[in-house]
């Protein structure tokens, strides 16, 4: 189904001569050359430059964005947004109106923001099996009414992104939870954190696992980014009154076995996900909370019941991604005598196998920075996470509506490793910095 502001329209193939370009593209300054160099040639070719250019770069978004006099392209590597370069506004123009029409979305709609989709086919017409470097995607198209313009936000949706649990960055403690309580027959997994932190890649690596002929798995999303293989997905549409709510009521007439509901906003759908895990049924959802243990209080905000909530769910998960510190140039310095003594601060009490000892020559990531990483220090993203199961004490204890802070105090002392805690673990290991985690968690 169609999302009702959301246009799916065209495909544009990037062409060999534009894909040997794209591939050249190592960094954001070789990025910029190539742009630069495309501006003489069609608009068309201007557009396989820049799509062929984020796709290499592994980035999430590309934003174009007018401003007086000119336009200036940035793109999100990593979760963060770094600038390429400046466009005048004519090329600005052409690209957007060329963008509208593959999207499908209205040209002389300019007062208010439109939605739409098309799709990339990268490399050879082949089939990907037949030749790896043939591939397609989708893009989404965001247009936004600025002061100077409309602001393009292109998203780029790489299947290739899609991962298995083993790659989500779990420790071998959480990874055999995840794995234990993914093959439940009933019950709801609850993953939370803002927007853009990673919970639909943790929810399909969920249905990727568990998939196989012999049960029913039925989404429905708000869009749907990626399409999974033996599975039915669903998306809403609202302006035909086809919302979450009343979506997964239709969905629980399809005698379904695993249900994903892409995201709990309202207390109708709450409370038909949480009947549906009370009823036989393994849910899958989102929610927007800070943390793990804001998760029942969110809840009960929306309206659920104590009653429902604890015997519904099984598991509740929060995440955030760090960078990972560059290979190539990263260093291990020695750990500095007050930073050890705040490893064994934040750290005393857990019991994970993977926790180095803390010991004065240990040494930790320091970054600095190269053109493999455009200069960040950082190359990559990985997960961090908490999580907490609902047993029968839980469960109890949940009927007495506590605060969040009580709430996760109880989820410690039943050993929960927080996000920050698994933040400094990937420290020790040399995964990310002390400075990224910070960033990340706030701590």
């Amino acid at each position: 189904m169609q999302k009702y502001s959301e246009k799916i329209a065209g495909q544009i193939k990037i062409s060999p001569s534009a894909l040997n370009i794209a591939q050249k593209i190592k960094n954001v300054s070789a990025f910029r050359e190539k742009i630069k160099e495309s501006l003489a040639e069609s608009v068309t070719r201007i557009l396989e430059v820049i799509l062929g250019g984020g796709i290499n770069l592994e980035a999430s978004d590309v934003h174009i964005e007018p401003q007086r006099n000119q336009a200036k392209i940035r793109i999100r590597i990593d979760g963060i947004l770094q600038d390429v370069t400046i466009l005048n506004l004519k090329i600005y123009q052409t690209l957007l109106s060329r963008i509208k029409l593959l999207s499908g979305i209205k040209l002389n709609i300019t007062d208010r923001p439109q939605n739409g989709r098309f799709s990339i086919l990268v490399g050879s017409p082949k089939l990907a099996e037949e030749n790896p470097r043939s591939y397609t995607m989708e893009i989404r198209v965001s247009t936004l009414p600025a002061e100077y313009g409309e602001s393009i936000v292109l998203r780029i949706l790489n299947p290739k992104t899609l991962i298995g649990l083993e790659a989500l960055g779990l420790s071998k403690d959480l990874l055999n939870i995840f794995k234990k309580e993914i093959k439940k027959p009933n019950g709801m997994i609850i993953v939370t954190g803002p927007t853009g932190c990673g919970k639909t890649t943790t929810l399909y690596a969920f249905l990727k696992r568990i998939q196989r002929p012999e049960i029913k798995i039925i989404t429905i999303e708000d869009p749907i980014e990626y399409h999974l293989k033996g599975i039915s997905q669903t998306q809403v549409n609202p302006e035909k009154g086809y919302d979450f709510a009343s979506g997964l009521k239709s969905i629980m007439r399809q005698d379904p076995d695993v249900v994903l509901v892409g995201e709990i906003r309202d207390l109708k759908t709450g409370k038909t996900a949480l009947q549906a895990a009370l009823t036989g049924h393994l849910v899958f959802t989102t929610l927007h909370t800070n943390d793990a243990a804001g998760t029942i209080a969110r809840l009960t905000s929306l309206g659920a019941k104590p009653s429902n909530i604890g015997p519904a769910i099984n598991l509740v998960i929060a995440q955030r991604l760090v960078r990972k510190a560059c290979k190539k140039c990263r260093r291990l310095k020695k750990i500095l005598s007050s930073e050890l003594k705040r490893f064994k601060k934040e750290l005393r009490g857990l019991k994970i196998a993977e926790i180095p000892k803390l010991t004065k020559n240990l040494k930790i990531p320091q970054v600095k920075g190269c053109k493999l990483c455009n200069s960040t220090g950082y190359r990559g993203r990985t997960g961090i996470f908490e999580a907490f199961l609902v047993d029968d004490e839980m469960e109890k204890f949940i009927l007495k509506n506590p605060s969040i802070a009580a709430l996760r105090k109880k989820a410690i002392k039943k050993g929960m490793t927080t996000m920050h805690q698994d933040g400094l673990i990937k420290v020790l290991e040399g995964i990310t910095t002390i400075e990224e985690v910070g960033r990340v968690t706030g701590e």
